[in-house]
This record gives structure tokens, C-alpha cells and sequence, in this order.
């Protein structure tokens, strides 16, 4: 059993090391034009024409919400304006035709996912990534995206990879195609199947697509349309309290050893199973029986169990295949080296600055360390909508 990180100010030091050091490789090579030639590709051969988008799609969706609260005089903060720097430059090049990192957009199916990932991460940093290119690069930007549209979606949570760059597309430009935002939500709203939990699908099937894609996903494309104050928007509030519920659960699935089920298919996204509580921890908007400082206190256990694991990186630094550790047999026919990048949406809570409860409260057990130690916890209720 690992020792745990005590405080709030050892437990931000080390959940930034950690973001850190998984995005250095990938940030460092590709501002410097320099990612297909050094990153390994781990996984089918195949997914060599899609990985390397994985890998910058997947890591902007996590690491935007600590980039955008911008540089600063502290430590931390010369140390953000670094990262800003390298992000703005591998942007760039991963959008400019002359560039050795340009990447593949609209070949086959898997481009459509991480246009999607990185039009996230767009809406999460508008400011430090938008904010810091020039026309050229935001031109290159809007086409890249754009050609996405070529890619038809599967009839699942692949809806809300349409609607995300439809709706980041929408702030950036003002114009957008309202067919796949309409056809995601509406389609979503179908599919739920209550609790706070949508189907991946006219079905339900156990994975963590909920937190991977879905509820964060839908949440933010809302509210473009609340911004936009298109009708579809009036869904934003009831949305919302459904991911505040899943967060919730989310919570209560990690037990008093900071492990957590391993069910459904893209485990290997690591701690990217907890983006919606990360998220909802990062907007404020946890359910009032989770306090901040358990959160942090149960999320910085699980990503320490995980990111300590032998085997996790290889000798450059470069994510391994794997659950926790190195485990190749874990990863479906469609996970390669870039995929394993979509770990850093579980580091969303990075996005709130230093002062905020999330990081000044005392550490606390959470729920099921409280449940498991004997304290008399309040009982658990579904929600109801």
C-alpha cells in the first residue's frame, strides 16, 4: 500500500508533477516538430496514422483547465507559462500543412474522436490556447477541424465527438452545422437510463464512457447553446444535475485502498475514468455530501496507485499500455501509444487555482473509507428525474 499525500499543498504539488511529467514527451517533441519521429507507437501498426492526434487531443481535453488560469510570479505560475508555450507551438504544428507533425484529421474514422478531444480542450482554454495564435494558425486550426465533418459518427457517445467540434467551431467562428449538436443531445436524452447514467447507445453497457466522453461532453456542449441562447440550452440545468449525481457515484466507487472497479472496454485511459467528478470538482458543482478535501484526498490515492504502478512509462517517458502497470492484453485493437493520453482528463481539478477549498481543505477519508472504518454515513439515495 502506498503511503498517502497528505495536505492539500503536497497533494496539488504532486498531482501537477504527475501532469507534468506525462505531457513533457508529447508537448516538447511536437513544439519542436518532432512528434511522429520520436514517440513509439505501442499497439497495432495501423494506428500509426491516428495516434499521434490521439496523443495532443486527448492531453489538451486534460491539461487546458491548469493552462488557462494563464502565467504568473509564483513557481507554478512560470511553470504554467512554460506549458503554454509548448502547447501553442505543438498546436501549431500539428495544424500546418507544412509541418512534419502535421496530422491526419479526416482519413478513416478515428480523427473524428480527437478533433473532438481537442476542440475541448479549445473551449477549456480559450484565453491561453485561441487567445495566443495568430490568424494563420487559427485558420489552419478551423480547417483541420472542419474536415472532420468527412467522418460519420457510430450511433453512440461518437455523437457528441460531431457536436463538440460543431459547438467549438460555433464560439470560435460563429458558425457552426446545428444537425450533429441537435442529433447528440436529442439522441442522448433518449438514451439515459436513469441515476444520472446515460447508455452508450440505444443499450446499456458497463464501461466508464459516461466520464470518458459523454456527461462532460454533453455538459459543454449545453452550454455553447446556453451562450448562444439556442432553445436546446433549456436541457443545460437538468444535464447538469445528472452529472453532479454520477459524480457522486463516480466518488463512491473508490474504495478504502484507492482501487475501483475495472469493467468495460478503454480501461487503459487510467484515471481518465473520473473525468466527470474531476469536472464537477473543477466547476464547483459537487453534490453537497462530498466535500472538497475527501474528493481530493480519494482522487490524488487512485492516481497515486496508478501512476506509481512498474511499468507505466517506458525509459523515455512515453505511456505504456496498461491498466496499472504495463499490460498489453488490457488494450482493445484500437488503443495505441497516443490513446493512453486520455488519462490526464482525470487532472481537471488542476484547473482550480491554489487558493480554492479543493486544495486548502484538510484531507479527509472519503466515502467508502468512512463506510468501511465503521462511521455511521448518511444513506445513499438515487436521483430522481
Amino acid at each position: 500500500m502506498h503511503s498517502p499525500v497528505s495536505d492539500g499543498v503536497a497533494a496539488r504539488t504532486y498531482t501537477l508533477g504527475v501532469l507534468t511529467r506525462i505531457a513533457d514527451p508529447v508537448l516538447t517533441a511536437l513544439s519542436e516538430g518532432q512528434l511522429k519521429a520520436r514517440m513509439p507507437v505501442e499497439g497495432r501498426p495501423e494506428r500509426a496514422g491516428c495516434t499521434h492526434l490521439e496523443a495532443l487531443g486527448r492531453l489538451m481535453a486534460g491539461i487546458a483547465p491548469w493552462l488557462e488560469l494563464g502565467p504568473g510570479a509564483t513557481e507554478e505560475g512560470k511553470l504554467r507559462a512554460h506549458y503554454i508555450g509548448l502547447a501553442v507551438k505543438a498546436n501549431a504544428h500539428a495544424v500546418d500543412p507544412q509541418s512534419p507533425d502535421y496530422m491526419n484529421f479526416n482519413r478513416d474514422g478515428q480523427p473524428l474522436v480527437d478533433a473532438a478531444f481537442l476542440a475541448h480542450g479549445l473551449l477549456r482554454a480559450p484565453e491561453q490556447l485561441w487567445g495566443n495564435w495568430d490568424e494563420r494558425v487559427r485558420a489552419n486550426l478551423i480547417a483541420a477541424l472542419s474536415s472532420s465533418r468527412a467522418i460519420k459518427p457510430c450511433e453512440n457517445n461518437w455523437l457528441l465527438f460531431s457536436a463538440m467540434v460543431e459547438a467549438a467551431l460555433w464560439e470560435f467562428t460563429g458558425e457552426c452545422e446545428m444537425g450533429p449538436i441537435e442529433m447528440a443531445v436529442n439522441k442522448h436524452l433518449a438514451w439515459y437510463v436513469g441515476d444520472g447514467t446515460y447508455g452508450d447507445g440505444p443499450h446499456f453497457v458497463w464501461n466508464y464512457y459516461n466520464s470518458y466522453v459523454i456527461q462532460p461532453m454533453l455538459l459543454d456542449v449545453l452550454r455553447i447553446c446556453v451562450e448562444k441562447k439556442h432553445p436546446l440550452g433549456a436541457h443545460y440545468p437538468l444535464i447538469r444535475e445528472r452529472a453532479r449525481r454520477y459524480a457522486a457515484v463516480q466518488e463512491r466507487l473508490i474504495s478504502p485502498e484507492a482501487t475501483f472497479p475495472v469493467v468495460g472496454r478503454s480501461s487503459c485511459y487510467r484515471f481518465g475514468a473520473f473525468q466527470t467528478l474531476s469536472m464537477m470538482a473543477l466547476r464547483r458543482e459537487l453534490q453537497p455530501e462530498l466535500s472538497p478535501g475527501g474528493v481530493r484526498t480519494a482522487l490524488t490515492a487512485v492516481i497515486r496507485r496508478m501512476i506509481e504502478a512498474p511499468g507505466t512509462f517506458d525509459e523515455k517517458g512515453w505511456l505504456l499500455i496498461g491498466t496499472v502497470g504495463h499490460q498489453p492484453a488490457m488494450g482493445e485493437g484500437y488503443i495505441s501509444t497516443g490513446s493512453l493520453y486520455l488519462c490526464v482528463v482525470g487532472l481537471l481539478q488542476l484547473g482550480l487555482p491554489a487558493s480554492d477549498p479543493f486544495w486548502t481543505e484538510p484531507d479527509q477519508p472519503w466515502t467508502q473509507k468512512r463506510i468501511w472504518s465503521g462511521e455511521d454515513v448518511p444513506d445513499d439515495h438515487a436521483f430522481a428525474d
